[in-house]
């Protein structure tokens, strides 16, 4: 699948991603690239968000590609039963324990546990081993409970510009790499 045969949907998590995240330059660069807004970026609501994101979805006029980051993950994951159009594949990275009782915030929990279903759509799950939302393990575990494909980041924090991830040219090549491989 090309970029121009897919409406590619970027879902941000906690606090939306600022100017200098990967996210926001991808939406940039991808020319069907939309980003799903919220209104309430610093005080999420699991049925506001999953709203919209099925909104999103269903207002589609391609085949929809997620890349979703952090709570955006969980958002994306959450709303599938409310999405009427086909998704034909997630970019799904960094995501939180958001059934872990020590997230912060802790309103956050309210948007797990994940459903351990597998998508049925192919998908893509990075995650890092030092992640401060969520353990590496628990992302490899619900990858596999997805049928999600893998992807170790290494030690990369959030994968966000905080943890140096800006640009994040590693990302930009296994997102390219997947994306051609989806049927058109």
């Amino acid at each position: 699948m090309k970029v121009s045969e897919a409406d590619i949907l970027i879902v941000p998590g906690y606090t939306n991603s600022g100017p200098d995240h990967w996210q926001s330059r991808w939406q940039q660069k991808l020319s069907t690239a939309r980003r799903v807004e919220q209104d309430a970026w610093s005080k999420p609501v699991r049925e506001d968000w999953t709203e919209r994101f099925a909104q999103c979805v269903n207002e589609a006029e391609r085949p929809v590609v997620i890349i979703a980051h952090s709570l955006g993950v969980a958002t994306a994951i959450q709303a599938l039963p409310q999405c009427r159009k086909p998704i034909a594949g997630a970019f799904l990275v960094a995501p939180p324990e958001v059934a872990n009782p020590a997230i912060r915030p802790r309103h956050l929990m309210t948007f797990g546990p994940y459903p351990r279903d597998p998508l049925p759509f192919p998908s893509i799950v990075v995650a890092s081993r030092n992640d401060p939302f969520g353990a590496f393990e628990h992302a490899g575990d619900i990858a596999n409970a997805w049928g999600a494909m893998f992807i170790d980041a290494g030690e990369a924090g959030h994968l966000n510009p905080e943890s140096g991830h800006g640009p994040w040219p590693e990302g930009t090549m296994v997102f390219a790499r997947f994306l051609s491989r989806l049927p058109a």
